[in-house]
């Protein structure tokens, strides 16, 4: 009996979706589609970065449209299960499947030790991205990834970086940036939390990763800022991760804000898109807001703002005084917190306007 194993529908173990759904065998499948190149993309997190590496896609499925793409990371419920064929946690078991493999092309994306020395042991004819040199540091493929690369070495080539992380990411793949948009997962319509369509929502994420408190606008100005929005009509709704849910909780009951607790992906995916306008800190809810194609008003000090690729959709408020760029838990000077809440508010209603 005939097997066709490079079809897209082919799985090995279990019975493929054309025999399931009309009873077809490989020998006369009238669907049978087979691939013509094995493509591997290493992206492993944080979750906000494998959004902002989704443009990527739109180039490698133009290229190469009948290609199986595996996708390997850290946060699988990010990765667009529209544009990947094989969507794979990070794990052991993962890994040694990979080895196995021959590939036409790795697209190595993280500088991380542990995705470098992946990158580094594939088989594969076309590496891009980063592998690993012979002191186990991260280094660039070649001449497309050498710009990335470089400002991640220097301070002040990376402060002088005129360019967004999507167009990096597409040129360091060897494509050509045509401002590609985000691609993201359809959200769940049933995930509302007994939110009103009709009500005016402005999501509000107050927290940011552990590691990096600098970022941190100030619970007083979101507690601030929850009272303006309330007073004006618009329902504030807050979300964030497990590290942010007692100052979440404090800022919902000072501030009078609709406060979910802590969700998963998929159903914070699906709350961000209940809104019409997120106000945010530098983390994966901004990025996932972009995909949905919220209006955003991002606070921003410690990067360097030219790295987010808005496509119009709002804007980026930065403090005053220059934030030292320094990426530190804890400042002397600290800087976000003096962006007035006033501006805050009024970025708000120049974008969406006030409640009718």
């Amino acid at each position: 009996m005939k097997i066709n194993n490079d079809c897209i529908y082919f799985k090995g173990d279990m019975p493929c979706k054309p025999h399931k759904d009309k009873g077809y065998h490989c020998h006369a499948c009238p669907e049978y589609a087979p691939y013509d190149h094995q493509i591997l993309i290493i992206k492993l997190g944080s979750g906000g970065d494998v959004v902002r590496t989704s443009p990527v896609l739109h180039q490698i499925r133009k290229s190469f449209p009948q290609a199986h793409i595996i996708w390997i990371t850290k946060t699988v419920d990010l990765v667009p299960q529209s544009h990947v064929n094989t969507i794979l946690n990070w794990n052991t078991d993962n890994i040694l499947w990979l080895k196995s493999l021959k590939f036409d092309i790795v697209y190595s994306l993280d500088k991380d030790k542990q995705a470098i020395a992946l990158a580094t042991s594939l088989q594969t004819t076309h590496l891009k991205g980063y592998t690993m040199d012979e002191w186990g540091h991260c280094q660039a493929v070649d001449k497309d990834a050498c710009h990335k690369w470089q400002i991640g070495l220097w301070d002040d080539l990376y402060k002088e970086n005129p360019n967004s992380y999507s167009q990096e990411i597409v040129e360091l793949c060897g494509f050509t940036y045509n401002k590609d948009e985000y691609i993201i997962n359809p959200p769940n319509p049933t995930y509302r939390y007994g939110i009103d369509a009709t009500m005016k929502i402005v999501g509000l994420n107050p927290g940011s990763s552990k590691d990096y408190a600098t970022k941190l606008w100030g619970e007083d100005n979101w507690i601030q800022l929850c009272k303006a929005l309330n007073k004006s009509g618009f329902t504030p709704v807050i979300f964030g991760n497990e590290y942010d849910n007692e100052m979440n909780m404090r800022i919902s009951s000072r501030g009078r804000a609709l406060y979910f607790g802590v969700k998963p992906i998929k159903e914070l995916v699906s709350l961000i898109n209940c809104c019409e306008l997120v106000v945010t800190n530098v983390t994966m809810a901004m990025h996932i807001a972009i995909a949905l194609k919220k209006k955003v008003v991002i606070l921003n000090n410690i990067y360097n703002k030219n790295e987010f690729e808005l496509y119009g959709l709002g804007t980026i408020l930065e403090p005053d005084k220059p934030c030292k760029c320094c990426y530190l838990n804890s400042c002397d000077e600290p800087c976000l917190e003096t962006i007035p809440v006033e501006n805050v508010y009024n970025e708000i209603t120049d974008l969406i306007g006030l409640p009718e």
